[in-house]
């Protein structure tokens, strides 16, 4: 290398930055030990701030466009270095390149769960995550907050500090939205642009804003979701006891249709025995059951001693009650919420507590909808000895 071309090594004419990574966020010019050069070419792109840093000073700053570095278009600058009549000469100034683009698909999950208070299932442990997206808008300060020195400022020196932050917010975002947990996947959305904003004011101190906050899924303890599913099919199902008739008459077929299993000979032989019990009863109870005939009185030996002569009557087999019908299951509408199931006692007991008047809505299976209790008439009598309320006074 030539003298000259040492010389021209030692001035920097083109001052540019050509961003080959995604997650850079703020990148140093490798000036080194060079001096720029008065009347050098400054190329900002979109998405990009240029900043002048003098002696651990934060000076000029330029956006998008091509500049030709002159004393009177660096005031700062040029106030620092003392350039009072214009001043040609090189000079020695640190240049941080700031990409303002949008960051977009960071990470964010909840390492620990959220505990929240749910107004049907109590306190409930919650764990979510997403992705969010971030961008710079206060390049000064940024540089002043959390850049520093750093030649390259990258995404991944922030992330943490950024989840630390989101997760801390989303507790009491959770809390303030009042949303039902079986509900908050309908307002993942709003709950999300909720705490985009707040981040955005919190972090504006740093220079940076949340434009999107994305909550992927929301989930409860494994425990807690095989409860949810074992709630999920008793609602499906419906009446449990036919329910488990229909299913006990699909086994014994089952069973019956299959060959050597020996079910086919003792199905029959059951079917034999309540055919009978079902002609026995069937019988006028009046008449009882046919009377057995003895021999005629010639016959030696009859009739027995102490037998009537015209033959005895059997006593018909005294049957047991049948069971009692099953008592309706109500249910009962307390401030919003359902509870119950509850039967005639349980209902008289809510009755006494004042949890159920005659203006609380109820149901139970067969209505079309939920009642007022005074409108049913089977509720009538839990109220006669309380007085309705009194009519308006005029």
């Amino acid at each position: 290398m030539g003298l000259i071309d040492k010389i021209k090594g030692e001035f920097i004419d083109i001052v540019e930055w050509l961003d080959q990574t995604r997650d850079t966020i703020v990148w140093r010019f490798p000036r080194y030990d060079n001096e720029i050069k008065m009347g050098a070419k400054l190329v900002v792109r979109e998405s990009q701030v240029a900043v002048f840093v003098n002696e651990g000073r934060i000076a000029d700053a330029y956006g998008p466009g091509t500049y030709e570095l002159q004393t009177q278009n660096m005031p700062i600058l040029s106030t620092l270095k003392g350039w009072k009549y214009g001043f040609h000469s090189p000079f020695k100034a640190e240049v941080y390149f700031v990409n303002t683009r949008q960051f977009t698909d960071l990470k964010w999950g909840t390492q620990n769960p959220v505990m929240v208070r749910d107004p049907e299932f109590g306190m409930v442990r919650l764990r979510a995550f997403g992705a969010y997206s971030m961008r710079v808008v206060e390049p000064r300060r940024l540089l002043t907050e959390l850049v520093g020195t750093d030649p390259q400022f990258r995404t991944e020196e922030v992330s943490e500090y950024l989840r630390q932050m989101l997760v801390g917010r989303l507790s009491g975002a959770l809390a303030k939205a009042e949303v039902p947990m079986l509900d908050l996947a309908a307002h993942q959305q709003d709950i999300g642009d909720r705490l985009a904003g707040a981040l955005s004011q919190e972090l504006a101190e740093v220079g940076i804003a949340i434009p999107k906050f994305i909550i992927e899924n929301i989930s409860v303890p494994p425990e807690v979701e095989k409860a949810m599913d074992k709630r999920t099919e008793m609602g499906v199902v419906g009446d449990l006891d036919r329910y488990t008739k229909y299913q006990t008459a699909n086994a014994i077929a089952e069973a019956a249709g299959t060959p050597g299993s020996g079910m086919g000979e003792g199905l029959g032989l059951g079917m034999g025995v309540a055919a009978g019990q079902r002609f026995a009863q069937n019988i006028n109870p009046q008449q009882g059951y046919p009377q057995q005939q003895y021999p005629p009185a010639a016959a030696p030996g009859y009739p027995p001693q102490g037998a009537p002569q015209q033959g005895y009557q059997q006593p018909p087999a005294q049957a047991g009650p049948p069971p009692l019908p099953p008592q309706p299951q109500w249910y009962i509408a307390v401030n919003g919420a359902q509870q119950g199931p509850f039967d005639a006692a349980g209902l008289s007991g809510q009755v006494s507590t004042g949890a159920l008047t005659r203006d609380t809505l109820v149901w139970r299976n067969g209505m079309a909808q939920w009642t007022a209790a005074s409108q049913v008439g089977e509720l009538a009598t839990l109220f006669g000895a309380i007085p309705p309320p009194l009519p308006p006074q005029s």
